[in-house]
């Protein structure tokens, strides 16, 4: 992609994810209509599904040459990553959003041909927007995110983990991951996927361990964790596969090698 077409890319997919988390809450305390999908816990609001639909008729009207994933369906079918694919979260953490009201976000990714170009998290109640482009860093709201430590032990690392899976399920072997939590300094989970990776991205985590996320949870967050020189993979340490689910491996490159190992032993 061009730098003068992806600029004015950045500044359009921006301005957009500002004026949707404007939108969010100037009715935030407004009653929701709130359904299921997969399960009792995988939630869906009428805010969920009007914020994808703001974003699908912008994209329509000013890209129609351009392919949309997104979570709620209104984008397009997709069996190919060519051309210029925006992937969204319209709102990522709706468990949040919902009982919350607060600690959910935004997420886009802006891909050409299977590479990240552009990636935008926005914690809307917070308002602060994590902003990335390939090759020009990676930014919180106005301030350039500095790259990822350079010396750190496994020990010292605080990890992102769903308490989830350190109790019986039919992926990983608890009893090793619970060790795992023990080796590390410390463990946290925020219950938005876009705001873990961002948070990876900004250095107050250092890596982020989970076993199943769609393309829409990480598409903005990949670009933002490359930006300042973090290493993300699927958990045994092969190639995301971004219009597909996948186990995923957010990190600081120090200590990723070792974190891999620590998966394939889970298993």
């Amino acid at each position: 992609m061009e730098l003068e077409a992806r600029q004015k890319l950045f500044e359009t997919a921006k301005q957009w994810i500002l004026e949707a988390g404007e939108n969010i809450r100037a009715v935030i305390n407004e009653p929701l209509k709130i359904d299921t999908k997969s399960n009792a816990n995988d939630l869906v609001t009428h805010m969920d599904q009007q914020t994808e639909q703001f974003f699908i008729d912008k994209i329509r009207k000013q890209f129609p040459d351009h392919s949309i994933l997104s979570e709620e369906g209104y984008g397009d079918q997709l069996e190919s990553d060519k051309g210029v694919v925006w992937i969204i979260d319209p709102i990522d953490g709706t468990m949040n959003f919902v009982h919350q009201k607060r600690n959910f976000a935004i997420s886009i990714g802006i891909y050409q041909d299977g590479i990240g170009e552009i990636g935008l998290i926005y914690n809307v109640m917070d308002d602060v927007l994590y902003a990335a482009q390939r090759g020009n860093g990676a930014y919180r709201n106005e301030e350039k995110l500095q790259p990822l430590k350079q010396e750190l032990p496994l020990e010292e690392a605080i990890l992102i983990l769903n308490n989830f899976w350190t109790g019986p399920n039919l992926k990983i072997e608890e009893t090793k991951m619970q060790a795992l939590v023990r080796k590390v300094r410390g463990t946290r989970s925020y219950g938005s996927a876009a705001l873990e990776l961002a948070y990876v991205a900004e250095g107050i985590a250092d890596g982020y361990l989970t076993m199943k996320l769609a393309p829409w949870d990480i598409a903005g967050g990949l670009v933002l964790v490359s930006e300042v020189g973090g290493m993300t993979t699927r958990a045994d340490g092969s190639p995301i596969h971004i219009l597909e689910e996948n186990t995923l491996l957010s990190c600081n490159p120090k200590i990723q090698q070792e974190l891999v190992r620590e998966y394939i032993e889970l298993k």
